[in-house]
Formats: C-alpha cells, structure tokens, sequence
C-alpha cells in the first residue's frame, strides 16, 4: 500500500451565512491515485461549519501551498526514462497536446518540473507504473 501524500494550508474566507471572516483549511492530498482538495471551515462569529471534499485545488491555494511549503520536483532516471516515454505518461495524466507534452517531459527529463508535492508524486507513481524509475523530492 502506498503512503498517502499531502500538503495543507490556511486561510481566510467568508461566512457564507453571517459574511464574517472565516477560519479555512485546505489540503491537496494523493488518495487512492487521485489528486483531491479538501477544506474544512468554521466561522468563529456565528458557529457556522462546512466541508467541502473531493475537488480540484484552486490556482491561489495551490500558489499559496508552493510559497509556503516550497516546490517538489520530479526525477527520473535510468535508460526507460526518455523524452517519448514521459512524453506518453504526461499526455495521459495531464491531458495535455503532443508539442506542450514535449515541452513538459524535457524538464522532467532535465529534473526542472516543479509543482506541489502531491502532484509530483502522482506522477511519480504514474511514470513507474509505466516502467520508469521516478521519484518526487522536495530540495
């Protein structure tokens, strides 16, 4: 079984019900092969609480998380790990068009592709999947 990877954040919101300030906790984490986010919040004001699990990380959180708990990158090494068969793994998970791919798996290649530690490993798991030696880091 392989370990759950996450990284959380807080923040503040809005109460929807009383529109005060609202005490928010985001978490990007890697479950079951899947990237999900996940908040919980409560409103100190009025007693108001929500959760909202299972969606897609908003760009400002996601910014946030890299400010806050800096970048994880992608390695990959060994003979498997070419510009095609990276190329391949990124177009299925990223759903991306064949010359960004080709831009994409360069940097991976070249150990420059950066994102949230969750992410790296998602894809990380995915490119070892497909029989090549991958590994998310942080520096």
């Amino acid at each position: 079984m392989e370990q759950m990877v996450f990284e959380s954040v807080s923040y503040v919101g809005v109460c929807p019900d009383c529109g005060a300030q609202m005490a928010c906790r985001g978490t990007q984490a890697l479950v079951g092969g899947r990237l999900r986010w996940d908040v919980e919040a409560t409103c100190s004001a009025c007693g108001g609480a929500a959760a909202v699990c299972g969606g897609t990380v908003p760009w400002e959180r996601r910014d946030q998380m890299l400010s806050e708990h800096g970048p994880g990158r992608l390695r990959v090494s060994g003979s498997s790990a070419t510009v095609v068969a990276v190329m391949r793994v990124l177009r299925a998970e990223l759903g991306i068009d064949l010359p960004t791919a080709k831009a994409v798996a360069r940097r991976v290649v070249t150990g420059e592709y950066e994102g949230t530690l969750p992410e790296m490993e998602h894809l990380a798991r995915k490119l070892r999947q497909a029989g090549i030696t991958a590994a998310a880091t942080r520096e």
